[in-house]
């Protein structure tokens, strides 16, 4: 049972959705604590209080998404910035804006298309960078939306997040048509794309398409749809297992999570396979749960692991 419930504001659907993957609300609702932020794409941002009333909204104008596939882009927090990526059929921006009110702080326009890769924001040498994806990766200052640098060479249909290395390097990553990796040491500017300087390695070889990668104690852990299962040193690309098979034939659109000593992975077929980190590939289980689907990533609060399938919501605990 839930604590509350809001319709914010009723509209019709203006297109579909993919209509096994998708819903008119993918996105990931995000807090910072205070505040529940909800992207509905073409309906607006909403920021509501944790007893679920409305403190604002924000109309973002309308979205046409490729093929109709969905509005997915969950926003992210840094500070009292609120970041939204809109890449889409038209045109094309992130924007950022103040939490606390909803107004605007800066808007890039970006010549990209549809893609739905959430983006982050890394601290170096003192300046806060937006890092985004999609066919080209592009770093923004957060202050201002000054572009500082950027790197082409990734496929369309960009969905897995952007990777931080310890503030040094960050990771992007598509699993589409021309599928590619992209690790870019941070400190350039300009077009970077074939910088030798700069440009750590790439990789072509097993890259995710739908699931983000997890990066845990310098290894980056990284899933195809069709399961097979890769790890590499995140700063040099050197491969420790490249596609490894899973114990049956999975499908996959959850993204894998790392906690205490294992990576949890939740399948399209309804089992959840625990592997060890580390740089052998080891499994450990093959968990069960019954005729559900995953399709959600696992999140880990505390001790416990939490599980939402198509139909229900499942909490494994550690004690």
């Amino acid at each position: 049972m839930g604590l509350w419930v809001s319709n914010g504001n009723r509209h019709g659907a203006h297109e579909g959705h993919h209509a096994q993957y998708g819903s008119f609300a993918s996105n990931s609702p995000i807090t910072d604590g205070e505040t529940l932020y909800v992207n509905f794409g073409s309906r607006g941002m909403y920021a509501f209080d944790l007893e679920g009333n409305l403190k604002w909204k924000k109309d973002l104008g309308q979205l046409q998404m490729r093929l109709a596939f969905g509005e997915g882009i969950a926003p992210i927090i840094h500070g009292n910035h609120l970041v939204i990526q809109n890449d889409h059929e038209g045109e094309s921006y992130i924007v950022v804006l103040d939490k606390r009110d909803g107004k605007e702080i800066w808007r890039a326009g970006r010549e990209e298309r549809s893609s739905w890769p959430q983006p982050i924001v890394v601290e170096h040498e003192g300046r806060k960078q937006l890092v985004t994806s999609s066919t080209r990766v592009r770093s923004y200052d957060l202050e201002t939306g000054e572009l500082i640098w950027e790197a082409g060479g990734l496929g369309g249909n960009a969905i897995p997040a952007v990777v931080n290395v310890d503030n040094e390097m960050v990771i992007a990553m598509t699993g589409w048509r021309d599928a590619n990796a992209l690790a870019i040491k941070l400190g350039g500017s300009g077009d970077l794309t074939d910088s030798t300087d700069y440009i750590a390695w790439s990789n072509q070889r097993g890259n995710s398409y739908t699931a983000s990668p997890v990066l845990h104690d310098g290894i980056l852990y990284f899933i195809t749809d069709r399961g097979m299962v890769s790890a590499v040193d995140a700063k040099s690309g050197e491969p420790f297992y490249v596609q490894q098979r899973l114990p049956e034939v999975y499908s996959f659109k959850a993204s894998p999570v790392a906690a205490n000593g294992k990576l949890y992975l939740a399948t399209e077929q309804g089992d959840v396979v625990v592997l060890k980190l580390g740089k052998t590939y080891e499994v450990l289980a093959t968990n069960e749960m019954g005729d559900e689907m995953f399709v959600s990533s696992p999140v880990v609060v505390g001790g416990d692991l939490f599980l939402r399938s198509q139909n229900e919501l499942f909490c494994i605990s550690g004690d």
